[in-house]
């Protein structure tokens, strides 16, 4: 089944949430709005505002304090990637050129402060302490993942444990406060914590599916160029289970790869990766987090709102982009 068929159910609850969006980010600065529209318009899935509208619903109902809430979580998210791509001096993000080669990385850091502090903003109209609370303490969570990914820059050592460390804050953590805020704004207590964890659960599906991607996709549909995490330095989990598979000589080769950064060693370490069979571990340790969305699910009625969240839950596991 398709991504747009999957979300046709909240189809005109994300035109509201996107209408959120593009108010809050009016400024009377020009550059700005062309770095906003830039990123914003770029093609991306609205995950974030997507779980977070559905597990709404699964828990209660969706409103308009659930629009301005996910229009937040897609604004926290825009900021990161700004911010990313200078950290990580990409130059292409969903099969365009990146904002901080098209507007410099200066422009492109002081315009993810703006966004991350009008996020902050549209929090406090909503009120609400426990909404505050729960965002402020993710945002800080996903710089402390920002870092600890920094500090593990061509460190061939990074085991599998440190890695998820790292996801667990840096994606993780926004995908599990869609589902806390959900139940929260319904003053659903007794599903908070269901729907946290199948948040994310769902946060670290879709990071096993970039790192599979990004040695196994076509850079036409993942919008970036292939081995861009080998490139940066980046340890990921194919490269983990790699490791614990692959003999000296092929431990020598991925080791170097980390070490260096830079694309040269890109296909022998492809090559590595399919002797191993790493990206079906990869896959299989996807499947253990997929399995237990659907064991979450299991406490709710059913209803259409359960029914798309396991759907895209299945997408992310299968997703070519």
């Amino acid at each position: 089944m398709s991504f747009n068929k999957i979300i046709s159910p909240i189809k005109k609850d994300l035109d509201s949430v996107d209408v959120v969006i593009k108010n809050s980010l009016h400024s009377d600065i020009t550059i700005v709005n062309q770095i906003a529209n830039h990123i914003i318009q770029s093609g991306g899935k609205r995950m974030r505002p997507i779980l977070h509208l559905l597990l709404s619903g699964l828990s209660g109902e969706i409103s308009q304090i659930n629009y301005n809430i996910a229009a937040i979580l897609e604004l926290i998210h825009t900021a990161t990637l700004l911010h990313d791509d200078v950290v990580d001096q990409s130059t292409k993000r969903r099969n365009i050129t990146s904002a901080n080669i098209v507007f410099g990385n200066s422009a492109s850091v002081l315009v993810g402060d703006f966004i991350y502090s009008r996020s902050f903003q549209m929090m406090s109209e909503i009120n609400n302490m426990d909404v505050m609370k729960l965002l402020s303490d993710t945002t800080n969570a996903i710089s402390e993942g920002e870092i600890l990914q920094l500090l593990n820059i061509h460190n061939p050592n990074i085991d599998e444990q440190e890695y998820f460390k790292v996801i667990e804050f840096k994606t993780a953590k926004l995908f599990e406060v869609c589902g806390s805020l959900a139940a929260t704004i319904n003053n659903n207590e007794k599903k908070i914590s269901q729907c946290a964890k199948i948040g994310r659960n769902f946060g670290i599906i879709f990071q096993l599916t970039d790192d599979i991607l990004d040695y196994s996709g076509e850079a036409i549909n993942i919008g970036k160029n292939l081995g861009a995490d080998l490139t940066e330095g980046k340890i990921t989990l194919p490269l983990i289970y790699a490791l614990e598979k692959s003999n000296k000589s092929q431990q020598v080769t991925i080791k170097k790869a980390i070490k260096e950064g830079g694309i040269n060693n890109l296909s022998d370490v492809m090559q590595v990766i399919e002797e191993t069979n790493a990206i079906k571990s990869v896959e299989n340790k996807s499947l253990i987090y997929l399995n237990e969305i659907k064991s979450l699910l299991d406490s709710f009625e059913e209803s259409s709102y359960k029914k798309t969240v396991m759907e895209l839950a299945e997408f992310s596991v299968d997703r070519k982009n």
